[in-house]
């Protein structure tokens, strides 16, 4: 079930709201609150994430306020609305523009460095720089979110899985004889190790999450286990140089560089390190390194990817134009038959229609007779002919008499199981070869789908025969004898029929028959229509 709309706002106000009283089980334990308004205080700080998602300003400047007063009141719900306004500063950052998004993070900064300082506290370096990264960090976020990398759609998983390897070697070959040395159980720091190494496998397809998990790492081992810095250190650029191959926006590359000098500052530079130029510069550099590295990769690989979809491109247009020299050659051979062949054939049947006048009676009378009615069906089969192959995709196999192909589909479903009565009327060839064939298509595959949801035993009449404007098919079957497994079927039998029977500008019907059975009745006429030759 995805959560989306007023449910996502009712669960988000929800789980603020549950937030509050989770944390401020004391939250009467103030001068200035009785112990009676913590449900109030958390409704106060809960319900106005359920605009989150639609007013993320508004609900940010409204959260720094509240967090500003309970501060100076004293209520634990201060705690609350410092975590619940970093996620709102998130959100604004995901979805507000750039204006809108610095005054967040500015009233959020403010309402933060007043909830930092203790009361009558000097300010110092270290709470305004907890004070503005607190805020800056989810909204900078919440920015990236919305413009990361793209996809990637590459589904070799072998760079990964060798980019996981390597960094769990790095971190576990290089930190297991400290893990001991840490305030925290060797236990967690072997976890830390593997996970940290791990998350490189994804850092290709979340370039982001890494690189930020890998700074949450960097800090971590600076505070708490230093022997483990230096690998920290490298984790910490693979993921940079990984950030900049994959995210094409500058803005984000000079973000991702800044943030990775100022992690490796954090780590390299000590209390008692003495800071000059050329330290600054070398560090500055080898920063660069996999950045640069990184963008260069990335280049190649939209190089690579371009010429991949030039190389696609030029094969689809090579194939489209050989299609298209295929057609344009089968026209001309269309036009030179026609020219030639109809030429040659009109001139016989006129002579033979001449010739048929100078001789009304007799054997010659009934011969040029003869001759001038197969001129004429031999000029409509030519046409039909030089239609098809002027459309390749329409074309039937036509090599084989459709009479026989109509004998041998029942002899071999008779052979199959099927009782099968086939009337086949002999003046049917004189219909065009393209009905005849069509109509040895229909009866192939009739007799098919009987075979198919009838089975063997069962009593099919086929019939083929001339009408008034070209040929009838018809196939009839009865009731199944027995009750049967029926056959694998695709379902494309009778939908293939009814486009064939279309493309010649026919009709067909089929359904049950009343008395148990199946009919199908096809008719094609004797010429192609000009839609279907089309």
């Amino acid at each position: 079930m995805r959560w989306r709309g007023v449910p996502l706002d009712v669960l988000l106000a929800a789980s603020g709201v549950s937030l509050d009283l989770l944390t401020t089980a004391h939250a009467g334990d103030t001068p200035y609150l009785p112990a009676a308004m913590n449900i109030p205080m958390a409704l106060l700080v809960g319900l106005p994430m359920g605009l989150v998602r639609r007013r993320p300003v508004p609900v940010t400047l409204y959260l720094a306020a509240v967090l500003a007063v309970t501060d100076q009141i004293g209520s634990f719900t201060s705690n609350t609305a410092q975590i619940l306004v970093c996620v709102s500063v998130g959100v604004a950052g995901f979805s507000a523009g750039l204006r809108a998004t610095s005054l967040a993070v500015a009233a959020t900064i403010a309402a933060t460095a007043l909830n930092i300082a203790d009361p009558g506290a000097s300010v110092t370096g270290n709470m305004w720089m907890y004070a503005v990264l607190l805020p800056v960090f989810p909204a900078v976020l919440g920015a990236y979110l919305r413009s990361s990398a793209e996809r990637l759609d590459e589904r070799d998983v072998t760079p990964d899985a060798l980019l996981a390897a390597g960094g769990v070697a790095i971190t576990v070959l290089s930190t297991w004889t400290s893990w001991h040395a840490g305030a925290q159980p060797v236990w967690v720091s072997g976890l830390l190790a593997v996970v940290g190494g791990l998350s490189l496998g994804i850092a290709r397809r979340m370039p982001g999450l890494v690189f930020t998990l890998q700074g949450v790492l960097l800090v971590s081992a600076d505070i708490y286990l230093h022997e483990a810095v230096n690998t920290c250190v490298i984790l910490t650029l693979i993921a940079i140089g990984v950030f900049a191959m994959r995210v094409v926006s500058w803005a984000w590359t000079i973000a991702a560089y800044l943030t990775g000098s100022l992690l490796t500052a954090i780590a390299v530079v000590g209390d008692d390190t003495e800071v000059t130029l050329f330290r600054v510069g070398v560090l500055m550099t080898l920063v660069a390194t996999p950045v640069a590295i990184g963008r260069y990769l990335g280049v190649r690989r939209e190089a690579v990817a371009s010429e991949r979809l030039r190389a696609e491109e030029a094969a689809r247009a090579a194939v489209a134009q050989v299609r298209a020299d295929q057609l344009a050659e089968r026209e001309r051979i269309a036009r030179d038959v026609h020219d030639i062949v109809a030429h040659h054939v009109g001139a016989m049947v006129l002579r033979a229609s001449a010739a048929r006048y100078t001789a009304p009676d007799g054997p010659v009378a009934d011969a040029l007779s003869d001759i001038r009615e197969t001129g004429h069906q031999v000029l409509q089969d030519l046409r039909d002919l030089l239609d098809l192959l002027r459309d390749p995709d329409r074309q039937p196999d036509l090599l084989a008499n459709p009479a026989d192909v109509v004998r041998e589909s029942a002899e071999r479903m008779s052979a199959a199981g099927l009782v099968v009565d086939l009337v086949l009327d002999p003046a049917t060839d004189q219909a065009p070869l393209i009905a005849r064939t069509s109509a040895a298509r229909i009866v192939q595959e009739g007799l098919t789908n009987v075979l198919k949801h009838a089975g063997p035993g069962t009593r099919v009449r086929v019939s083929v025969s001339p009408y008034e404007e070209g040929l009838a098919v018809e196939i009839r079957n009865g009731r199944p004898p027995t009750a049967i497994e029926r056959l694998p079927s695709s379902g494309r039998g009778l939908a293939g029929m009814r486009e064939r029977v279309r493309a010649v500008g026919g009709t067909l019907s089929a359904g049950p028959d009343g008395e148990g059975g199946w009919q199908l009745a096809a008719h094609l006429p004797a010429r192609l229509s000009s839609g279907s030759a089309a």
